[in-house]
């Protein structure tokens, strides 16, 4: 009897560990955040990455084809994206569709990591920031 009770103790305790909530992968800032204010036909066209990098995405490497930082506005995405923590938006009022305007193109089959919203993976492009339905 003290044996099982000890055991269901240590699955209780692991239980409790594994609900315990995340930490955040992008630091609260510090002051207001830092929005765009030029319209998205002003904004420098991005420079692409040369070559692959890793980014580390939990516990796990993860290899990307571009690390996206500041204005997270125009360019094209494929392959593996990952955008880190110190991109730039346009503020919104209602609803978070700060790229509405943008002339940002997503490939078919492109994974984005988000890290503020903790490396969540993300199938099918920004549909929820653009105000467009994806494509099926």
């Amino acid at each position: 009897m003290r044996l099982l009770t000890a055991f269901m103790l240590c699955m209780l305790v692991v239980l409790l560990a594994g609900c315990q909530e995340s930490t955040p992968v992008c630091p609260t800032p510090a002051a207001s955040p830092v929005f765009l204010s030029l319209a998205p036909d002003q904004l420098p066209t991005p420079t692409p990455v040369s070559a692959p990098s890793t980014v580390l995405i939990g516990r796990k490497e993860v290899q990307v084809d571009k690390i996206v930082s500041g204005a997270l506005c125009n360019g094209t995405w494929s392959g593996t994206v990952y955008v880190g923590c110190d991109v730039q938006v346009y503020p919104w009022q209602d609803e978070p569709i700060f790229l509405k305007d943008c002339q940002l193109e997503i490939d078919p089959l492109t994974v984005v990591y988000v890290a503020y919203h903790n490396n969540t993976a993300y199938y099918n492009g920004c549909s929820c920031h653009t105000g467009e339905t994806p494509q099926p």
